[in-house]
């Protein structure tokens, strides 16, 4: 079975209406989870808690989307 985690992280952006972060160091994380309901609650959670901030945002990353089984390894992760 394919293992499907998403990352759930956020913190105040430049500007509303971008999604570029004020300082990456800020940058909140959440947690990483295993399914999609899990992290859709968690970002629910942290999002209903920031709701007051315009420029606070958190965003729901499909970590298994960057990386595809079928392909093979790049060099770089032969390394590791």
């Amino acid at each position: 079975m394919t293992q499907r985690l998403h990352l759930v992280f956020g913190g105040e952006l430049v500007s509303p209406d971008k999604t570029q972060f004020k300082d990456v160091k800020d940058i909140h994380i959440v947690g990483m989870f295993p399914d999609y309901a899990s992290a859709h609650a968690a970002w629910k959670a942290q999002a209903q808690r920031t709701v007051d901030n315009a420029h606070t945002r958190y965003f729901i990353a499909h970590i298994h989307r960057l990386r595809d089984e079928e392909k093979a390894a790049s060099p770089t992760e032969e390394l590791g």
